[in-house]
């Protein structure tokens, strides 16, 4: 349909995705949480993910390693605790 304001067949929930566009969302983003949110409760949605383990549960190693990726500056130099703090404070 020419000029509708329908986002597509592939988007389940319009009056989300219309929402989320309203307020400055991109296209894909309000579509993906538009279809989340039908896909399940929207209460659930947000409650997803999460699945990595504690900082405290990671080798030095990891954590230096990530501490890299993230440009954490004198990582080589901290110990496993101090890594752990520099990666929550960042």
């Amino acid at each position: 349909m020419p000029g509708s304001k329908k986002p597509g067949p592939s988007v389940k929930d319009d009056e989300t995705y219309e929402a989320l566009r309203r307020e400055g969302a991109s296209k894909e983003k309000s579509a993906r949480i538009a279809n989340a949110g039908a896909r399940s409760s929207r209460k659930t949605v947000g409650r997803r993910g999460g699945k990595s383990p504690a900082y405290d549960e990671w080798t030095k190693q990891d954590l230096v390693r990530r501490a890299r990726e993230i440009g954490i500056e004198g990582r080589s130099t901290m110990s496993k605790s101090e890594l752990i703090e520099a990666l929550r404070n960042h």
